[in-house]
């Protein structure tokens, strides 16, 4: 975990999807470093509820479910007069059965997933994105199998596919923005032992998350859409 500097102290983090896993614990992370956090959770008694039991008053927890549209208009208007440096959508969903070809995959899978990966994520950005602060940073948990040009497996077809519409209506959002001093971001975190990366994942969630939350930091200040990896390198689209 990160530590405090006199540089981090009164900054703010707003992580939409921060109830376990890489959300809970980029939350931590910037917790450990001095910044305030607020994160969304879906339900109750989830491990953000109990990090903000340890850190009171440095962590908060709202209750969002990213795909309902009334919640995300409520809880727009209630954060209203808030402001943070950092807004990052973290919420995402996988497939149950990724060999399946577009072909193959059920109906509601294929809603479900894009439902929530696309137009639930890019409503969490045209929703919040205007409360970061004027040189902040707006980004959104993509991924490298998000990339076109990188695909050469021809496996996990619906996932990829959200993940490059993502990609593409984040870059719709950043044309309308072009105009202003905040950075955007696409993030491609890496295979990282999450519940949802799985055991066999070749880096684990204490080593990637210093990483990826050093590399949102380094984005204050800049301008544009960049897609990146957790390293910092440029992501073929």
């Amino acid at each position: 975990m990160g530590v405090s500097t006199s540089a981090d102290s009164g900054r703010s983090v707003f992580i939409i999807g921060a109830s376990r896993g890489l959300g809970q614990a980029m939350a931590a992370e910037f917790a450990g470093r001095g910044w305030q956090v607020l994160g969304t959770v879906r339900g109750e008694a989830t491990p953000l509820h109990d990090l903000a039991a340890a850190r009171p008053g440095a962590v908060e927890v709202a209750t969002l479910d990213m795909t309902d549209a009334a919640q995300m208009r409520a809880l727009r208007e209630r954060l209203a007069d808030r402001r943070f440096d950092i807004v990052f959508v973290n919420a995402g969903v996988v497939n149950r059965r990724p060999a399946d070809t577009m072909a193959e995959a059920p109906d509601d899978e294929f809603d479900h997933v894009m439902r929530t990966n696309v137009l639930g994520a890019m409503r969490a950005v045209e929703a919040f994105g205007a409360l970061t602060k004027p040189d902040g940073v707006v980004g959104v948990m993509s991924s490298g199998q998000g990339s076109i040009a990188n695909n050469a497996s021809g496996t996990n077809d619906v996932y990829r596919a959200s993940k490059a519409a993502l990609n593409q209506a984040m870059a719709s959002y950043a044309g309308r923005h072009a105009g202003e001093a905040r950075a955007m971001l696409l993030l491609a975190p890496g295979w990282i032992r999450t519940e949802l990366g799985g055991a066999n994942a070749p880096v684990g969630v204490e080593e990637a998350m210093p990483q990826i939350v050093d590399l949102l930091v380094a984005q204050l200040g800049g301008r544009g859409l960049r897609y990146l990896d957790r390293e910092g390198r440029t992501v073929a689209w």
